[in-house]
């Protein structure tokens, strides 16, 4: 086995036994208010979640963001979790590619399109591994699994955290606008945990990109999940950054208040009120990761089913609670900010964005 398939299997093995979240900070999620409407004027049926994002137009705002590949228990993984993604019109992003790049004998493991023919399959790499003469290589591993778009993940924080992790992250910047540039397909920048703020968004913006994946902190930690790999998550000098970095609302409304850039709210998404709340803040689409795969752990295919049909029946609810027939209306809707967050968007002047 080589050793990025011992990382993958290890990455695996902790979302299946440990708590990885994070541990003492949440998304803020909870501190967006949605204003009730007790007289609605609108039935449940009547209302439209459709939004657009990356190029597609899609029935949800849903996405079951990257999370594994490179072992045939992840290849099964990604089989499954595609399938549900078809039914439900969900965009759907497979782990770091960066594996089957090293080793091609593990592209099977990142192949779904067989079993889920007309979903938004979104490749992902590292930041790191796109630098220097490497999109001839990256745009075919993008069309070996038939990819509509690509994620390229910045995740310093768990690379630094990680005994065989990247320490350089320079030319980034540049790679990426020369992915747009050259790649036949729309390219996202992702986070994994830590949160994209106004500084980062500002200059993915630059770099020419348009759509975004905020991964803010309250859900996974992946620097956590470093940690337990080595035996260290309770080392004082490395667990203080097991919450590192911005929370996913506080990451929505910074990313969202440049404009010209399509955000994904992910990072801590459990129900559809969180849903509801982030896509009030001014994000396109959420996605959800962890607690899919919780639910393929505990009841396969069928469990994954019941989770997503949870969630959009939460995000539903909220909407006629709301008395909004559209995301663009609850967008437009009141809404009331307090705690974390409005001391957090007041302290970086950001609050008055917020309507």
């Amino acid at each position: 086995m080589s050793r990025i398939e011992k990382r993958k299997r290890d990455h695996l093995e902790h979302f299946r036994h440990a708590e990885v979240s994070s541990r003492r900070r949440s998304t803020w999620l909870e501190c967006v208010e949605l204003v009730p409407q007790s007289l609605p004027e609108l039935s449940l049926d009547d209302i439209d979640l459709s939004t657009s994002f990356a190029g597609r137009r899609f029935p949800v705002p849903l996405a079951i963001t990257g999370m594994t590949g490179g072992t045939d228990e992840a290849g099964e993984i990604n089989r499954a979790l595609a399938r549900s993604a078809q039914r439900f019109g969900l965009a759907f992003g497979v782990g770091s590619q960066r594996a089957m790049m090293e080793y091609p004998e593990l592209t099977d493991t990142y192949r779904v399109k067989d079993v889920a023919p007309d979903v938004f399959l979104m490749g992902n790499i590292g930041g790191v591994q796109l630098v220097g003469d490497r999109l001839g290589d990256v745009a075919a591993a993008l069309e070996a699994i038939e990819a509509n778009a690509l994620c390229v993940h910045l995740n310093p924080a768990q690379e630094l955290a990680q005994f065989e992790g990247d320490r350089d992250f320079s030319g980034i910047c540049e790679a990426l606008a020369k992915a747009v540039f050259t790649l036949q397909v729309p390219v996202i920048a992702k986070e994994t945990g830590a949160g994209i703020g106004l500084e980062t968004a500002s200059k993915l913006r630059d770099a020419g990109l348009r759509s975004v994946d905020v991964a803010g902190v309250g859900g996974t930690s992946w620097v956590g999940v470093e940690l337990l790999r080595r035996g260290l998550e309770n080392d004082p000098t490395l667990a203080c950054f097991w919450d590192w970095g911005l929370p996913t609302a506080a990451a929505v409304v910074e990313a969202s208040s440049l404009g010209g850039l399509e955000v994904m709210a992910s990072g801590g998404i459990r129900h559809g009120l969180d849903m509801a709340r982030a896509l009030a803040l001014g994000a396109n689409m959420c996605g959800v990761a962890a607690p899919v795969l919780r639910a393929w752990f505990e009841g396969g295919e069928n469990g994954v089913d019941r989770y997503l049909e949870g969630l959009l029946n939460g995000l539903k609810t909220a909407l006629c609670l709301c008395g909004c027939r559209t995301l663009d209306e609850l967008r437009a809707a009141p809404k009331i900010l307090g705690g974390e967050l409005k001391n957090w968007l007041n302290s970086r002047s950001l609050l008055p964005e917020v309507r």
